[in-house]
């Protein structure tokens, strides 16, 4: 049978005297069970045809992968460590490099697999916890251009945690507080991430500038730049904070509030005018929203993100020509943005076009095939 739980996959065994599990003949202790992972007989792993005479160290060293990632409070797990770090002394490189290419191309359940087993295989090391933190948050964003909302917000749950972990590092991880900004940023707490950033340099302030890398210059003029824009925004006020929190609830109404009594101390700052227009909108308040995002854009918020929500806007109010510029124009500023390619979809389908609209949504799911808003718009279509 096809296990649903990965350690189904192994077996434990003693391991003959005579086996040798790597090139320089380390000493296996052989009263110690060994976890070996089984071979895939038409696609499911089958315990009686495990064959010992066809046992190779490969085996062994996927079945300890598999204990370290699942098996945490196995009894002979500092054992197993120190077998597979012996074995392969580079392990914990490769694992990594190899997690963070499966992250980068979203083979997201093969990279979570590496990532439990690299916890498993060194439980203190912080740059893998950081890592892993790196990992769940681009699969919640991953997630979300997909539509899967609800995912991504699990995702992002077990990014904070792995943050959190990760910032609580001693000695301090000075990268560890600036990835933790930009997730704090995405979610609009500019609060949070101002108070990472002003963390991330004043860790990093005693190092001398001409010995760092170009990486390193960048970075820490980013968040420089990051901090003085916050700062001059007032972005981290808590009329603003709180608007955030009340829209993302659902509780536009409050938050509308909150966001008018922010905009009333700060007329200029064009994100407050984007919230404003994003709680209309949520409200059905097209007309309003559109003034909203007009002002965001004149100050100085022309990017995708508004011109997307203007053009919602317009979409809702029958105004379809310049629903089709705006959508145009964000496509311009981000030509692979998926969102914008079926919101120009769902125009062509309000129009009574089904031939451009299936082209958009076919589009979408050529640059990504999990994306449930296309699929759905595309069944309904049939």
């Amino acid at each position: 049978m096809t296990p649903t739980n990965p350690l189904d996959s192994i077996i434990f065994i003693n391991i003959p005297e005579d086996f040798k599990l790597s090139r320089e003949s380390m000493h296996i202790d052989t009263t110690i069970p060994l976890p070996v992972q089984l071979p895939v007989q038409a696609g499911v792993f089958d315990k009686a045809k495990l064959d010992i005479s066809q046992l190779t160290p490969e085996m062994i060293l996927a079945g300890i992968l598999t204990v370290l990632a699942y098996d945490k409070e196995n009894k002979n797990i500092l054992y197993y460590r120190s077998i597979i770090k012996k074995a392969k002394p580079n392990i914990k490189q490769e694992l990594t490099e190899a997690a963070i290419l499966k992250t980068k191309n979203e083979d997201f359940d093969i990279a979570e697999e590496i990532f439990e087993a690299l916890r498993g295989l060194d439980p203190d090391d912080m740059p893998t916890v950081l890592n892993t933190a790196l990992f769940f948050d681009q699969r919640a964003e991953s997630y979300r251009r997909s539509g899967l909302n609800d995912d991504a917000d699990a995702y992002d749950d077990m990014a904070f945690r792995y943050y959190k972990e990760a910032m609580a590092a001693d000695p301090p991880l000075p990268d560890a507080f600036f990835n933790a900004a930009f997730f704090y940023l995405r979610q609009k707490n500019y609060s949070k991430g101002k108070d990472c950033l002003d963390t991330y340099l004043s860790l990093v302030s005693g190092q001398d500038d001409e010995k760092l890398s170009e990486n390193e210059k960048y970075k820490k003029e980013r968040a420089k730049e990051i901090i003085e824009d916050i700062a001059s925004r007032n972005l981290d006020d808590e009329l603003f904070k709180s608007a955030f929190d009340f829209i993302s609830m659902g509780q536009e109404e409050k938050g509308l509030e909150q966001i008018k009594g922010f905009i009333e101390k700060n007329p200029k700052i064009w994100n407050a005018w984007f919230m404003l227009g994003w709680a209309l909108r949520r409200l059905e308040r097209y007309e309003d929203a559109k003034s909203a995002f007009n002002q965001a854009i004149t100050l100085g918020g022309n990017n995708c993100d508004t011109y997307n929500e203007l053009a919602i806007c317009c979409m809702e109010t029958g105004d379809f020509d310049n629903c089709r510029k705006n959508l145009h124009t964000a496509l311009q500023i981000d030509p692979e943005n998926t969102k914008i390619m079926s919101n120009l979809g769902f125009l062509a389908k309000k129009e009574g076009d089904y031939t451009s609209a299936r082209q958009y949504f076919t589009a979408v799911l050529e640059y990504d095939p999990d994306d449930v808003i296309a699929q759905n718009a595309l069944s309904e279509m049939e």
